[in-house]
């Protein structure tokens, strides 16, 4: 029997909730398809810095190393909380960027998908939905850029605070997401829509050559480029036209939130964040620390990297196809949760760990694979 070690970061907030609805979805596929998953929990974020004083402890970066894959709850407290911790620390610059750098997980993969069955979670008009619904895949590179690049704070010599940060890129890095992005719009409807703000920064600039330079190799792909602020309206009056799209780092940060808006909520976000040779696996949003503990929040997004990470660290790509319609079927039934639907929006509201229930019922149903 096959065994594959996975190393479980709960994170904060609503991070143990959701991820313990994710282990239930594990269990189950491990026992329809005779394997082994070794699940183990990881100290990772706000709450690993109060229990060992470090948002990324040592013991968390072994298991990281020795699992086959990672799956990552979502992080960080509010803003007083947060300044309780050092702000280098704190969870989001002491964990999960030296995690992204750890593993070069340089290429993220964020599925934007609402099909007719969750249409009523989201703000846009019916007419701009469609009646196919909204299904894209948003690619941003993620060890690279603004955020990664030199930072440098202090008081000049007039004696007035000030910060430095750099927006850095090399050829290589480029091309690596733009292969990567190729890649899937190939497999996909053969079209790229190449995000970019090149009339302003010379960033672009270069990255539209790569881009340029590596679709050569790929002349079945159609590349539509498109300024970034453009993408950001287009999100929101013609959702439909996108299929691909990729962007570099702090433009995806940005515009897979507003996507998760156009869904009607983060939490229908989950994610994948590949290296080259180790992935982790988490949702979009935050941790919500405002509901924590009171088994509202939905799994979905949790789940859905769950199925993320069944078709792309482990080659299960049936069995991913199950799960997401095991999920979606639970919201074709009515079901949802208070933190996606308001009293009086016509469906039947059940808890968290109801939904993972139903899910796991759904999936059950499922033929073996």
């Amino acid at each position: 029997m096959a065994t594959h070690k996975i190393a479980l970061l709960d994170g904060d907030g609503i991070g143990p909730e959701i991820m313990a609805e994710a282990v239930k979805i594990l269990d189950l596929v491990a026992q329809r398809n005779e394997i082994d998953f070794e699940l183990v929990h990881g100290a990772f974020g706000a709450s690993a810095y109060f229990s060992h004083g470090d948002s990324f402890p040592e013991e968390t970066k072994k298991l990281c190393d020795e699992a086959a894959a990672i799956l990552k709850g979502p992080i960080g407290l509010n803003h007083e909380e947060s300044k309780k911790i050092p702000v280098d620390m704190q969870p989001e610059r002491g964990a999960l960027l030296p995690l992204r750098r750890r593993f070069n997980t340089f290429a993220n993969f964020r599925p934007v998908y609402l099909p007719q069955s969750l249409a009523h979670f989201s703000p846009l008009k019916p007419e701009i939905i469609g009646d196919n619904g909204i299904d894209m895949i948003i690619i941003r590179e993620l060890v690279g850029g603004l955020y990664f690049g030199k930072k440098e704070m202090g008081v000049n010599a007039e004696g007035k605070r000030y910060v430095v940060e750099n927006l850095e890129y090399d050829e290589d890095q480029i091309a690596n997401i733009a292969r990567v992005a190729f890649d899937t719009a190939q497999k996909r409807k053969k079209v790229l829509h190449n995000i970019h703000k090149s009339n302003v920064l010379k960033s672009s600039v270069l990255w539209n050559e790569i881009i340029d330079e590596v679709g050569a190799d790929y002349p079945d792909v159609k590349v539509v480029n498109i300024l970034v602020d453009a993408a950001a309206t287009y999100l929101c009056l013609n959702p439909g036209q996108f299929d691909v799209m990729v962007m570099e780092n702090m433009f995806g940060d940005i515009l897979s939130d507003q996507a998760g808006g156009i869904l009607g909520s983060l939490g229908l976000m989950p994610s994948a964040c590949i290296g080259p040779e180790k992935a982790y696996y988490e949702p979009s949003h935050g941790s919500a620390p405002d509901i924590a503990g009171q088994g509202i929040a939905n799994p979905y997004s949790m789940i859905g990297s769950v199925a993320m990470m069944l078709e792309m660290s482990f080659g299960m790509e049936a069995e991913a196809k199950n799960v997401w319609h095991a999920m979606q079927e639970v919201f074709a039934q009515g079901n949802s949760t208070p933190d996606l639907s308001k009293p009086g929006a016509g469906v039947n509201m059940i808890s968290t760990s109801a939904f993972g229930d139903l899910v796991a019922a759904e999936l059950a149903k499922c033929p073996k694979v």
